[in-house]
């Protein structure tokens, strides 16, 4: 893998992610990732009514920064060239989409464990993200 989507949202998991790419790139200097965060929209009426769109927008962006942040030192730390970005949507298809439009050889995400029973109920954005993808996934449990 040359190039990688890391989706993180600011769990353990992800974090277990961060650290695998990590990984990774000590043996394969050349690699490089995506550290992508994606935001649900803020549909709640009560904000939208009293900010403009662009001020809703610049929440969403500034709480997918600071998730990004800690995830920052860390591959700099480990010498891993990367990109940070924040997107705005659905999990899973925004995730697909930006590997896609990024270039990316696969996507390596975090798993919180879940059965799989408990997967489907809930619809998890890992379960998600491989119904979806034609790139390679990784989940890192």
């Amino acid at each position: 893998m040359r190039k990688a989507l890391v989706a993180v949202d600011g769990s353990a998991a992800a974090h277990r992610a961060v650290r695998h790419v990590a990984a990774l790139a000590g043996g394969c200097p050349s690699l490089e990732a995506v550290l992508l965060n994606v935001q649900p929209e803020i549909d709640d009426w009560s904000v939208r009514s009293v900010l403009k769109k662009e001020e809703v927008e610049a929440m969403e962006g500034c709480r997918g920064g600071d998730i990004l942040q800690q995830y920052r030192q860390a591959f700099r730390a480990a010498g891993v060239r990367f990109t940070p970005l924040v997107e705005i949507g659905a999990a899973a298809e925004t995730i697909v989409r930006v590997a896609r439009e990024q270039g990316c050889d696969g996507i390596v995400m975090g798993t919180r464990g879940l059965g799989t029973l408990s997967g489907l109920l809930l619809g998890s954005v890992s379960s998600r993200v491989l119904a979806l993808s034609v790139l390679p996934v990784t989940l890192v449990k």
